[in-house]
Formats: structure tokens, sequence, C-alpha cells
């Protein structure tokens, strides 16, 4: 190989590798989602065949436009994996729900709700709350919870207990 083509090789390279760190940084903030996790579950029975679950949640936009919430579903997965969703309770609800039912404790945060906004690079600590057609017992020996917005653009975000 000559030093010629050598040198104009790696020049070549340089100049195709600044370009792609260039393309990259510019689309860094370019996709619609949300990052955080379920931080507090609380559960409580309604009557005999049906609970209610309340999920506090941390929500991150890390993206360059708002995430706009289209849906918001709380999904119940038991032991076999079979998943049923619940209703999820307004906020004018919720709030009835938390005075009616002093086993759940304080109402820390807002419910999210259809139509609310999650500016771009924010960071919000949100709660919903579900009810189930289960007993709480059944409820309780859930394999876990899963918390699943949609925003008005399609993408969707699941965030699952731990």
């Amino acid at each position: 190989m000559s030093k010629n083509f050598l040198t104009a090789f790696l020049v070549g390279v340089g100049l195709v590798a600044i370009g792609v760190t260039v393309l990259l940084y510019s689309n860094r903030g370019a996709r619609v989602g949300l990052t955080g996790g379920i931080l507090k579950v609380r559960t409580a029975p309604l009557d005999e065949n049906s609970s209610v679950a309340v999920l506090d949640f941390r929500a991150q936009n890390p993206g360059n436009a708002p995430f706009v919430v289209r849906t918001v579903t709380v999904l119940m997965e038991d032991p076999d994996g079979k998943q049923y969703e619940g209703a999820t309770i307004s906020e004018s609800d919720a709030r009835r729900l938390f005075e009616g039912l002093p086993l759940l404790g304080q109402k820390y945060n807002e419910t999210l709700i259809m139509g609310n906004k999650i500016p771009h690079g924010a960071t919000e600590d949100r709660m919903v709350a579900a009810r189930f057609d289960a007993p709480e017992t059944r409820l309780d020996a859930r394999k876990r919870l899963i918390l699943r917005i949609e925003d008005v653009d399609g993408p969707v975000t699941e965030f699952s207990e731990k």
C-alpha cells in the first residue's frame, strides 16, 4: 500500500466518524417516550369482589417534544402470566376514593389522565388508580402491575412494578 492511499483512507474514515457523531448528537432528543418507574403501589378492597390499586410513579421526558397522553392503562399480571386490565379512575373520583378509604393513606400526586402533557426535559411525579374486578387477596398475590401510557402520536411507554 502506498503512503498517499493510507493517508487518504484514514482522513476519509475520520470524516465519516465525525459525520456520524454530528448526526447522532443532533438527533439525541428526537425520540418520543418516557423513562422512569413505579415508586409505590397501594391496594385496598372496595367490596368482596373488587379492589383498587394506586400506583405512584415518576416519569421523565428526555425528548425535545412534549409527551401528550392519549390513554393510561393499568394491567395486573397474575402468577400464571395472565393479564387483566383495570378500569382507570379520574382525578375527581381519586380524590373521593382517598377520602372514603383511609387505608390508602395520603394522596401525594395528581392523577395522570388523558390530555395531560409532560413537557420536554421535565420530570414529574404522578399517580394512577385503577379498579379491578378481583378481591384484594388476588390483587396482592399478583406477579406485577404494568402501567401503560400511550402518546397521542402513537408511542407507548410501559412501567413495570419491580
